[in-house]
């Protein structure tokens, strides 16, 4: 899965006076683009050093051990020679970046994102200041504190014996087979999530619940719970057309697997194909 990037350790605690020095890797964003370099045919960070030392630098996390920072600001920084700015889709489906380096920048994007929305108070409208003990923004008027948006979903694989439920997404132009899956409510547990969502989709009803794995899906802000679970009574699916626009039975061996292994929703089509799913 994305996060699997051993032997590299992404380490994202709350650091408060990590200075960024000229070879400290950096990021920059602009609409959702990421700034990048290239060498040897592979992407590359620009670094602290490539920018003007006014330029502000936002520390993020640690990479194997060494500080990374957010630098500038989308759309007011000057773009340094060498450099330009890429899509983050096309870092991973045409797979111009390593899996290591695509899971850095995603998680980047989400805290770059999340500073960019909170830049003023929703209470009260007053600029936002930077938390000095741990990761968030303060409002200096209000109070008001303000945490990373992490979105909790569950990514479900029905199964009844030797077979799983597989779906394709309506309205979205991806050719590939992938599980049932939504977000999780207020007042939600996950289990209830499954059910709920499984129902939704499919049709069907589910029992013997059980977890799996989780992932981190930063593209899109999600905390991602992957469940196993056996339909209950009538096998029959009744596909939400608004949702789906496939939905189906497939045995083990007919499992096909997405085109890279960054997604929960492939390890478990593949831990279901290969027999190893929880019991």
């Amino acid at each position: 899965m994305i996060q699997d990037v051993w032997p590299h350790v992404l380490r994202n605690e709350f650091l408060r006076d990590v200075k960024a020095d000229p070879e400290s890797e950096v990021y920059l964003f602009d609409a959702g683009k990421l700034l990048i370099g290239e060498k040897d045919g592979e992407a590359v960070l620009p670094k602290a050093g490539d920018f003007p030392e006014e330029t502000e630098k936002v520390f993020l996390f640690r990479w194997d051990g060494r500080a990374r920072f957010l630098v500038g600001r989308e759309g007011e920084t000057e773009v340094p020679g060498g450099f330009h700015f890429v899509d983050m889709k096309t870092l991973r489906h045409t797979m111009k970046a390593p899996k290591d380096f695509v899971y850095a920048a995603w998680t980047a994007l989400q805290l770059a994102r999340w500073y960019a929305d909170n830049r003023f108070c929703g209470t009260c409208g007053t600029r936002t200041v930077f938390g000095t003990t741990e990761r968030s923004l303060i409002c200096p008027h209000c109070g008001r504190v303000i945490y990373p948006r992490i979105i909790p979903a569950v990514i479900v694989g029905v199964t009844n014996g030797d077979e799983i439920v597989l779906t394709k997404y309506a309205g979205r132009d991806i050719p590939y087979f992938a599980l049932v899956a939504g977000f999780t409510e207020i007042g939600e547990s996950f289990e209830a999530t499954v059910r709920r969502e499984v129902m939704e989709e499919v049709g069907l009803k589910v029992k013997n619940i059980r977890y799996y794995k989780s992932q981190p899906w930063a593209i899109v802000d999600d905390l991602l719970a992957g469940f196993y679970c056996d339909v209950d009574g009538d096998v029959t699916i009744r596909r939400d057309p608004g949702e789906l626009k496939e939905a189906l039975w497939v045995r083990r061996e007919d499992v096909t697997l997405q085109p890279d292994d960054f997604s929960l929703t492939n390890e478990m089509m593949l831990t279901f194909k290969e027999g190893r799913e929880p019991r």
